[in-house]
């Protein structure tokens, strides 16, 4: 299984002022950020809530208590002070800078002027090269544009306080299939009375700099920017989903794909990686290495001279400094190639010659020079494509987790375990519409969720892939498809490993049914991820998963052992006849010291196991409902015995799902997950004292729910004091 090891790329890594090695990292507190939702012209859906957690900011509350207050707002999430501008370990040496409000930097400040342009952007002192290119991508579609700057936001009014100013700004990103909606006030970093980071080209224009605050704040700081790639601004900015190529090994069709995407209002980014000591030397060709630039427009073009005449495959890219840093080969602004193509053709390209950092260049020079492309692809709810009504992709989507002992069975080097990872089933019914040979493009995706936000505990993103297999109805009968189906057959497909937060491959398949297994490389490795699907037709992606039940439960007693209980029930119970938690604790840890710990069952497993048959809510059990507990707990035990092998005391990792559907249970990845969250030990493992409380727990649970579905539709109704009642109780 090859793994690649996410090290030295300059737009991945960088050193901090100390020395140490410092990556983007999403701010712990993101719960603080409001969730919003939109429809499908991009418009928020308005959601008032007046039992909203304070700690959640919301931009219209608090621009209404500070326009009532005539004071201008102040963000205590984001001080103004350099624990704002450095991650906590590079805090050692304070900042000389200082923070301004955009009118206490220049007298005529506005948010914005004459309109958004990707030509509005420079980068100011801080490494965030892949965020000014994304940004920039931005701004050609004004509908995506508005759904992270909202049109709603303050103006400044160049520090004349008029009704609809109070310093408070709002951006909105996407985060692992949900969008936030982020809130800062406008003071901003500067040096000697200029903005140190980000800036317009128009000198009294700020929407970029408090976009780029708002950025910082999402992740902690502006140095966590410092670094990151083009492809995460694009997801966060959209929703979308995006790949990445090595030009030593795109695709044939790679300026087709480009061009595809440029008409589904793909997002693009394409760099030139350098060593540390040669991060933004400029090259004899007028590129910059180590410097992320969008790619805003491809297109073939009629070419005749006097030896050639035919087609010339163009790509439109832009520096993000905005200046005289460009290209100045074949196709460069004034070049000796541009006799070559009508007048009508370049007005058809829009064609102009500035000192902009926008130019063209062919596609072999762009093969040639540049060594790294990103794209990012719409998601079909974003507002455009609900515009335009038939859109490239359709997307699927589903959320997951890697529990030790339970679904994090490691790659296909891993056979024991690789079968219980989770699984999802795609069906690709239909070709795509212009595809000659018959096939189905499929993109998977798979995104660790909230490694970053932990790096400062030490957690670093875990190494991940999937692989793909083709199935057949047939195969699909045993849910989920078990160590004998990954053993016999071949993968399809399968993406590299790699410590990254986003894997993504593209494929092309024969039309069919496939699963994917998304995993760790090693087992027993936890995480949560996120796993999408884009094709070009409808996938029907679905888990591959248990369906929840129940079998009969019913034991034999011998009259043996029914005079046994019998005797043990006289032995403990009071004078009232019946047995309590504290009665039957003495029970079983007589009848159960050769499996248990030296405490023996706990006091809440005891009270659970009486609450499992206490139907009169007495917190005691009769001679009827002894035996039967005794004899669940004996039939539990025979389970348990035989999943021991090796008589340890407890089950290993991996063994707890099969053990419970030996008994009787049949359940999903998710309720397993939970139940090792809940009684697994820190070595995935389960003593026999949690085994059987585990069991009295699902078995209470079915028993109640199954009481109340009278028709037989998985169905339960109750009121909420019966829920909290029978929830506590059992």
């Amino acid at each position: 299984m090859p793994v690649l090891t996410r090290s030295n790329r300059p737009e991945e890594l960088f050193k901090g002022s100390n020395g140490t090695t410092i990556k983007p990292t999403l701010h712990q507190s993101r719960t603080r950020f409001l969730p919003v939702e939109f429809d499908r012209n991009g418009k928020l859906y308005a959601k008032p809530d007046p039992d909203r957690p304070a700690h959640i900011q919301d931009y219209y509350k608090l621009r209404t208590e500070c326009l009532r207050n005539r004071t201008l707002f102040e963000d205590p999430e984001f001080l103004a002070d350099d624990s704002s501008l450095y991650i906590p370990d590079d805090l050692s040496s304070p900042s000389p800078y200082k923070w301004l409000r955009p009118h206490e930097i220049s007298p005529e400040a506005v948010f914005v002027s004459d309109g958004f342009s990707r030509f509005d952007i420079q980068q100011g002192e801080l490494g965030d090269c892949w965020l000014l290119a994304a940004a920039a991508n931005l701004t050609i579609f004004p509908v995506l544009f508005n759904r992270v700057v909202p049109e709603d936001n303050d103006a400044i009014k160049g520090g004349r306080k008029g009704v609809d100013y109070a310093g408070i700004f709002h951006f909105r990103f996407w985060r692992f299939g949900q969008w936030y909606d982020v809130v800062v006030d406008d003071r901003l970093p500067t040096y000697r009375g200029k903005l140190v980071y980000i800036k317009s080209s128009t000198q009294n224009e700020f929407w970029s700099a408090l976009l780029e605050k708002a950025y910082a704040k999402l992740f902690g700081s502006y140095q966590a920017l410092i670094g990151g790639s083009a492809s995460e601004a694009m997801e966060d900015f959209t929703g979308g989903l995006t790949e990445a190529y090595d030009m030593k090994e795109v695709p044939k069709n790679l300026f087709e794909m480009i061009g595809k995407g440029c008409q589904s209002y793909a997002m693009f980014s394409c760099s030139i990686p350098a060593p540390p000591r040669e991060m933004e030397i400029t090259t004899a060709q007028g590129l910059v290495k180590g410097h992320a630039y969008s790619i805003t427009k491809a297109q073939a073009v009629d070419i005749e001279t006097p030896r050639v005449k035919g087609k010339i495959q163009l790509l439109r890219l832009r520096n993000p400094w905005g200046n005289h840093n460009e290209w100045n080969g074949a196709w460069s602004d004034k070049s000796a190639e541009w006799r070559y193509i009508s007048e009508e053709s370049k007005t058809a390209l829009g064609l102009t010659f500035e000192v902009d950092g926008e130019f063209w260049m062919s596609y072999p020079d762009f093969l040639k020079y540049f060594e790294r492309v990103e794209m990012c692809h719409l998601s079909p709810d974003c507002p455009i494509a609900q515009q335009q009504g038939r859109f490239a992709w359709k997307q699927s989507s589903f959320e997951g987790e890697w529990v030790r002992g339970s679904t994090a069975g490691g790659c296909r080097n891993f056979p024991d375990t690789f079968w219980h990872n989770p699984q999802y089933i795609v069906n690709l019914e239909d070709p795509d519409e212009d595809d000659d040979e018959q096939q189905c493009t499929m993109i998977v995706s798979l995104i660790q969720k909230n490694r970053r936000s932990k790096r400062n505990k030490g957690i670093e993103c875990l190494t991940i892939g999937f692989a793909v297999y083709r199935v057949e109805l047939t195969d699909l009968k045993q849910k989920p498809l078990p160590k004998s189906f990954f053993i016999n057959q071949l993968s399809a497909a399968k993406s590299t490993f790699i410590n990254m937060r986003e894997v993504t491959c593209r494929f092309r398949f024969n039309p069919g049914m496939y699963v994917i297994v998304p995993s760790t490389y090693d087992p027993n490795e936890e995480g949560e991820f996120m796993i999408r699907v884009f094709s070009e037709t409808a996938s029907n992606m679905k888990e591959n998963d248990s369906t929840i039940g129940v079998g009969d439960l019913e034991s034999s007693v011998t009259d043996a052992q029914r005079m046994t209980m019998e005797r043990l029930f006289v032995e403990v119970a009071g004078e009232d006849g019946e047995v309590d938690w504290m009665e039957l604790k003495l029970v079983l840890d007589r009848c159960f010291r050769e499996d248990l710990t030296n405490s023996g069952f706990s006091k809440d497993a005891c009270r659970s196991m009486v609450a499992m048959l206490d139907d009169d809510g007495s917190g005691k059990l009769g001679l009827i409902e002894f035996q039967k507990l005794l004899t669940d707990i004996a039939r539990w035990k025979a389970v348990f015995k035989q999943y021991d092998t090796n008589q340890s005391g407890h089950l290993n990792p991996f063994e707890l799902r099969s053990a419970l559907q030996s008994a009787g249970y049949t359940l999903n990845n998710h309720i397993v997950n939970m139940l090792m969250h809940r009684y697994g030990s820190k070595e995935a493992e389960i003593w026999f004292d949690d085994f059987i409380t585990c069991a009295v727990k699902i078995r209470t649970m079915f028993d109640i729910f199954r009481a109340r579905d009278v028709f037989k539709r998985n169905e339960a109704k109750f009121t909420l004091e019966e829920w909290i009642v029978k929830t506590i109780y059992s």
